[in-house]
């Protein structure tokens, strides 16, 4: 199964707490989500397997809304901080995945990209008419 995602654990020291760092990169949902219905189960005990603050490098032109709104709700829920860094770009799917900062940072040269919602449909009057109410 190939996975969007990425952890690099760093153990508790004297000096430092336990911190975890995710890695996002690529699209979002491009195969293993839909594939695999497992697959945001796993994303969630992987997040839950450790403790202490996350922090998580996004670099995504985004992909799948449904699939990054489970991680943003699942990084809500988190109960430690959870800073997002911007590394590269942060698009559509990707931007709402970055709202669930504590703290978002972002370089100067990298990109958060918001657009209003879209969909396909097909269907008579009526089915045109309940997507554009859904949009």
């Amino acid at each position: 199964m190939k996975k969007f995602w990425k952890w690099k654990n760093q153990a508790q020291t004297e000096t430092a707490p336990a911190e975890r760092t995710l890695y996002l990169n690529g699209t979002i949902a491009e195969e293993s989500w839909f594939d695999d219905d497992v697959t945001p189960q796993l994303f969630k005990e992987e997040l839950m397997s450790g403790d202490g603050n996350i922090t998580v490098w996004i670099n995504s032109p985004g992909g799948d809304c449904v699939a990054a709104a489970q991680i943003y709700n699942m990084l809500m829920d988190y109960p430690h901080d959870v800073t997002v860094k911007i590394d590269g770009i942060a698009a559509s799917a990707a931007s709402v995945i970055a709202m669930a900062g504590t703290k978002v940072l972002m370089s100067p040269v990298s990109m958060l990209m918001i657009h209003n919602p879209m969909t396909v449909a097909m269907g008579d009057t009526g089915e045109m008419q309940k997507a554009i109410g859904m949009l």
